[in-house]
């Protein structure tokens, strides 16, 4: 097995650029050696080799939500070569609509590619990464989702959740905050905690760089549900200023 020193390993899916690189960054500076989830090899192992320049251990994972395949042998690397998991970060997904996109007209592929990708991806990592999850004293589970997930907040009269209706993306991030409370409820008796993470509305290749916040601003939640204390929350929805409802 290689040696990550006596920091925490960390899988950042997505991580190659924007939000999931600066959750990489911020677990890196922080001493964790970090895994560099992302499809795509020559970006993948140029974030992590970006990682590493500035004093962090990273190593690009080649992982591909939409490829169960690719997952499997994702953990059997972390498992070859560190044998545990202490902090797994579901960053990776898809936006494949823009505002306005009514959804009576929404086309049903797009809906069933982002699911493919953002909830069902999520899943089957966090079922492959259990076993690795289960062989650290503090695990955590963070899963980034999204203020439009949120039924109570795209219930509330004259929020701009309320007028941004997507019919693909907002009901993907509201099954990623259910998912992250069945799999809570499943394990609430043992270490690992699971949590969602709404990191705003970003400057990144998602929301195509109409965002208010940067990067750096959007990962603060995640990184910090990474790394909470053995008291800390599980089953909970999160920005950087506290809870948000369901």
């Amino acid at each position: 097995m290689s040696s990550p020193g006596d920091g925490p390993i960390s899988l950042v899916t997505g991580a190659n650029k924007g939000i999931g690189f600066a959750i990489a960054k911020g677990l890196s500076q922080l001493g964790h050696t970090v895994l560099v989830g992302a499809r795509d090899q020559t970006r993948g192992e140029a974030a992590a080799a970006d990682l590493r320049t500035h004093g962090g251990d990273a190593r690009f994972l080649s992982i591909d939500l939409t490829n169960p395949s690719t997952v499997t042998q994702a953990a059997a690397w972390i498992d070859q070569h560190f044998g545990r998991l202490d902090g797994l970060v579901n960053n990776a997904a898809i936006k494949l609509e823009w505002h306005p996109s009514p959804p009576s007209t929404a086309p049903m592929e797009l809906v069933r590619q982002t699911f493919e990708t953002n909830v069902f991806g999520t899943m089957t990592v966090i079922q492959a990464m259990l076993p690795l999850l289960e062989r650290s004293p503090s695990p955590r589970i963070v899963n980034m989702s999204s203020g439009l997930g949120s039924l109570a907040l795209s219930t509330k009269e004259g929020s701009k959740y309320q007028q941004r209706p997507l019919l693909s993306y907002n009901v993907a991030k509201a099954a990623v905050n259910s998912l992250t409370v069945q799999f809570a409820n499943e394990l609430r008796a043992t270490p690992i905690k699971v949590n969602a993470a709404d990191p705003g509305y970003t400057n990144t290749d998602m929301t195509l760089r109409t965002g208010t916040r940067n990067p750096e601003d959007g990962a603060v939640v995640a990184i910090r549900l990474a790394t909470l204390p053995d008291d800390g929350p599980t089953g909970c929805f999160f920005d950087e200023r506290g809870p948000l409802p369901w």
